[in-house]
């Protein structure tokens, strides 16, 4: 069974949140041509894992795209493509797309989900057609397969010096949440 949690965040009590970790994807392709065609029952955020830091930074993207959402302030055509958008450092949108979004390649994935019907069954969802392995979406588990060189350039974050092994911690996840914060501000 696909491993989805609810999250409510504290100032948006009326939208919960499910999420999913999935590692080794075999379907990514598929995935990403259901949100291409505009598919309504794959209106997901699905998320390349190898560029997110932490739990805190994908509900940062959350909870601004939900804002934006009840303020009829989107920039792209709905929640869950503007939670993609949110996670970018910069305001181009296709750009914010090709780096965070799922890609064809992508070998893990975090599905977000924006409830707006409290009896989705997401979780079935998922099962039925991500085909990865369902695991909790914790910072232990995005740390295994984020790509900390990615990271460093989509955020510009000092490279570490020759024969140094410099993995990036709760310093870098405070300067990429802040970067997204202050996008379009």
């Amino acid at each position: 069974m696909a491993s989805v949690e609810t999250v409510t965040l504290p100032h948006l009590p009326d939208s919960p949140i499910q999420l999913s970790l999935f590692k080794n994807v075999q379907n990514s392709a598929f995935l990403r041509q259901q949100l291409l065609e505009g598919n309504s029952d794959f209106e997901y955020a699905f998320l390349d894992a190898s560029i997110l830091i932490s739990r805190n930074q994908i509900l940062a993207a959350c909870f601004r795209a939900i804002t934006d959402s009840l303020n009829n302030r989107l920039k792209s055509r709905n929640v869950h493509s503007e939670i993609v958008f949110d996670l970018s450092p910069n305001n181009n949108i296709a750009e914010s797309f090709r780096r965070f979004g799922i890609q064809d390649t992508s070998s893990n994935v975090v599905a977000v989900k924006v409830l707006r019907n409290p009896n989705q069954s997401v979780a079935e969802h998922l099962r039925q057609n991500v085909q990865g392995e369902p695991v909790p979406l914790t910072d232990e588990a995005l740390a295994e397969v984020k790509d900390d060189a990615r990271l460093r350039k989509i955020y510009r974050l000092d490279q570490p010096k020759k024969g140094e092994t410099a993995a990036l911690g709760k310093e870098a996840e405070t300067f990429i949440i802040g970067s997204m914060a202050l996008k379009g501000s």
